[in-house]
């Protein structure tokens, strides 16, 4: 059932490794596959009860009891390990419903447990007989979801973390949304972040040219993320500038913090004042980045993934600070996929942390990536009009700035803040939860 929802939702999945286009979104509800979103919620909302009131046909203990196989109506089974149903037994005993938690403690687990009975006691729930006599009862529908099939298990994925990602190039097609649709529409504020965790980038237009927009974005979705430079920065050409991105000078591709042990997920740019020359912002995904230089150069992309760089920042501003953290510049999961780009040559240390012999090689492997991010293929530029709030993911996307003129007035005006990617999904789950209805 997810994996229909997230297709509904969030449009045909893209390949690895391709460049594609998303059209941008309107005010009319169009959603990016071009479905409109009454269209596409109305379909969700008549696949639910489907899907999510499966019928048990059959129940019975195998592997001497240390294993439940239900056998569905539509012929598929599942099987059950005991200690895992033991350990997520529902009744009040060994459960909070209040607060959706566990009470029952691990030292009063036995992980080799079997059943004594296993009984269906109607087609929506079975129940068990544990040895010590405790009962559990469990609902058709809560153990459908938590099957262990292979498939199961990716659609839960796939509804809890939304992992598909859609790459794109020079050619990608800005996804857009107002300012005020996202701030007082559930629907468009799901479909936003939707498109924020697949894309990794949209724009919100229409906010009012000043300072504390960020703010009223941060309360919609939770809370803004407070760093060394405070919950918002402003960006402006100033005197002693404490950060490079304080000057007129260009800056390149870069993703914010990665001298934070756990760097912000997403990042918020506000235009307040634009320059009329220069100034302009370019953004790559770094993703897809990524994925061609593994295509191209494998060693290269294996030395910029273990390879640990030493950042630093120091310095004062909301208060004073004197940040250091290694940091691979490529993170990967246990696929070799990159989860997390940790780049910003304004804030590599120095110091370097690894044998002499390795550092060309390291130097070598990310001139190519840095290359790659500034080839005329990949990199996209756009100059911001004030009242845009340029909104991306700082693990995936990096930006940059042209250079503009400097003067004896302050001609450009950015607003920035943070968001952890842990605040923004747990919107998103009760956006979604809300939209469509589901539980």
């Amino acid at each position: 059932m997810w994996r229909v929802v997230a297709k509904v939702l969030l449009g045909t999945k893209v390949p690895s490794g391709r460049a594609c286009c998303l059209q941008p979104v309107h005010r009319g509800r169009t959603l990016l596959s071009g479905i409109t979103w009454h269209h596409a919620a109305q379909g969700l909302h008549t696949a639910l009860p489907l899907s999510m009131s499966p019928g048990i046909q059959k129940v019975e203990a195998l592997d001497a009891g240390h294993m439940v196989r239900v056998e569905w109506e539509d012929g598929s089974e599942s099987r059950y390990p005991c200690v895992w149903l033991r350990d997520n037994c529902q009744c009040p005993h060994c459960f909070l419903h209040s607060a959706r938690a566990r009470k029952l403690l691990f030292e009063d687990l036995d992980v080799n447990i079997v059943v004594k009975e296993v009984a269906l006691a109607d087609r929506k729930k079975i129940s068990i007989k544990w040895p010590d006599e405790h009962a559990s009862e469990y609902e058709a529908e809560w153990l459908k979801k938590r099957c262990f099939s292979e498939e199961a298990r990716a659609e839960m994925r796939e509804a809890l973390f939304l992992p598909e990602h859609q790459y794109w190039g020079s050619d990608l097609q800005l996804p857009k949304m107002t300012f005020e649709e996202i701030m007082y529409n559930d629907e468009s504020a799901y479909r936003w972040l939707c498109t924020l965790k697949k894309v990794g980038i949209v724009i919100l237009t229409g906010a009012a040219a000043r300072q504390g927009e960020l703010i009223k974005l941060g309360h919609r979705i939770g809370f803004l993320r407070l760093t060394f430079y405070g919950p918002t920065w402003q960006v402006q050409d100033k005197a002693d500038a404490n950060n490079v991105a304080y000057t007129t000078g260009k800056l390149c591709f870069h993703t914010d913090y990665p001298v934070l042990q756990h760097p912000p997920g997403v990042q918020f740019l506000h235009c307040i004042k634009q320059t009329a020359t220069g100034g302009e912002t370019e953004v790559v995904d770094g993703f897809h980045a990524c994925n061609k230089l593994k295509q191209q150069n494998p060693q290269a992309y294996q030395i910029l993934s273990s390879t640990a760089v030493d950042y630093t920042d120091v310095g004062r501003d909301y208060c004073d600070f004197a940040v250091q953290c290694k940091q691979r510049i490529i993170d990967v999961d246990s696929r070799g996929q990159a989860v997390r780009i940790n780049y910003n040559n304004a804030t590599r240390d120095t110091v370097f942390d690894i044998p002499a012999e390795k550092v060309r090689p390291f130097y070598a492997a990310l001139k190519e990536f840095n290359d790659l991010l500034n080839s005329a293929e990949l990199k996209f530029t756009r100059k911001l009009k004030p009242g845009d709030i340029l909104t991306f993911d700082n693990w995936r996307v990096l930006h940059g700035r042209q250079s503009y003129p400097s003067g004896s007035e302050m001609t450009r005006h950015l607003e920035g803040a943070y968001v952890d990617w842990d605040v923004v999904m747990s919107r998103l789950r009760l956006l979604r939860k809300k939209v469509l209805k589901t539980d």
